[in-house]
């Protein structure tokens, strides 16, 4: 489908949910093929919802860099990982980008594009029917709104509870603190996330790479309170509190997960783009919006099968992030995690690099699974070789 195509139907393109992944694409879609009619549906009052998504310099190439950069909204040179027998200082560029800006700039640049309080009832490939009974046609349809239930794919999950906090003086970080894991460990592997925004301000963000489905609220909330006392800040004000669970993939069948969607197009985690180990969909996302971009054809049929495509081959490229994912979930005891992360963060700061981007060689595959293992040997040989029950989006984080 062409820019010069007649116009037919209610738009060329509906993107289904105004998150991260279709938001990037409507809006690299505006930059690279304006006269293509993109319709972006989003349920709630604006873009991006309440999030602060980050990546690391490594996980972009320089063109998306790029294209991405009117987005970050704040930037470090590097970064820290703690651990109860380890602290490292990265020398390594991490960006993130706050959803206000997210909201702000494509709203500015999308206008008319975008359709906010906007519930979508039904999704098929190339139509939607509203939650008020109206239906809007399309060359195409992408449904973008997150992770959704599916008995195909077996996954963990990375939950969250963080608060942006202004305190009484500064903090004093040198730059973000990716993992703090000195912490109490209960429910999972636990750590503490956080980054500066400013002299005063900083997120700080109670993390669980965790079996169960359900986090309890005020106990996160309770340990930030605590975390923050330790470091000795006084909080004059909490100015946002955020929430989320990120999939943490441990198997699946990605040839039925896509049988089962019925020919509707995909985005973001909705099709499995993101980091299997991390969950950091970014980089995922940014991709997609490049491959969408510059396809020739993107009505239904074609979007499918490049979409699709495209996620399984990235699937099957990701064996290895599962297979460490079973190990860190089934082979070590809840609370003895944090030692596989410890041992991680002892390898080369290149390797590392590597990983986060999703990219690790064959050698460094090779020396993340030699050595000792920092987990029993027949539990993680077990953890491999196993078949994980199917498990679904915890409800109380989507």
């Amino acid at each position: 489908m062409s820019n010069s195509s007649p116009a037919s139907g209610d738009a060329d393109l509906i993107l289904v949910g105004g998150g991260l992944a279709n938001g990037l694409l409507a809006w690299r879609l505006r930059m690279q093929r304006p006269g293509l009619r993109v319709l972006l549906l989003e349920a709630g009052n604006s873009l991006g919802g309440n999030h602060t998504w980050s990546f690391h310099d490594g996980d972009l190439n320089p063109a998306e860099q790029a294209w991405m950069a009117p987005l970050v909204t704040h930037r470090w040179t590097h970064h820290e990982v703690v651990f109860p027998q380890r602290q490292r200082l990265m020398e390594a560029g991490y960006a993130s980008i706050t959803s206000q800006r997210f909201d702000a700039m494509l709203r500015t640049d999308l206008g008319s594009r975008i359709r906010l309080k906007t519930p979508v009832a039904q999704v098929r490939p190339r139509a939607v029917v509203l939650a008020d009974g109206q239906t809007l046609t399309a060359a195409a349809v992408i449904d973008g709104r997150g992770v959704q239930n599916s008995p195909h794919l077996a996954l963990g999950y990375q939950k969250f509870l963080g608060q942006e906090l202004r305190l009484a003086a500064p903090h004093d970080l040198r730059g973000p603190v990716l993992m703090d894991a000195s912490v109490v460990q209960h429910d999972g592997y636990r750590f503490v996330y956080v980054l500066p925004l400013s002299a005063d301000t900083v997120l700080v963000e109670d993390t669980f790479y965790a079996d169960g489905s359900t986090v309890d609220p005020n106990r996160l909330r309770s340990n930030i309170a605590a975390y923050v006392q330790a470091r000795g800040w006084t909080v004059a004000a909490l100015l946002r509190e955020e929430r989320g669970a990120l999939p943490i993939t441990l198997d699946g069948d990605i040839d039925a997960f896509w049988t089962d969607v019925n020919g509707v197009a995909r985005s973001g985690l909705a099709a499995g783009l993101f980091h299997p180990t991390t969950g950091y969909s970014l980089p995922d996302a940014v991709r997609l919006a490049d491959r969408v971009a510059a396809l020739p054809d993107v009505s239904a049929v074609p979007l499918f099968n490049a979409i699709s495509a495209h996620a399984r081959r990235q699937w099957r490229a990701q064996g290895f992030f599962r297979l460490l994912n079973r190990m860190l979930f089934q082979a070590a005891a809840p609370d003895q995690r944090w030692r596989v992360m410890q041992r991680f963060y002892g390898l080369p700061a290149p390797l590392i690099h590597r990983f986060y981007a999703g990219r690790p060689s064959l050698l460094d595959k090779v020396r993340i699974l030699s050595g000792k293992p920092p987990v029993p040997l027949a539990a993680a040989a077990r953890a491999a070789l196993s078949k994980p029950a199917h498990s679904l989006v915890p409800e109380s984080f989507q």
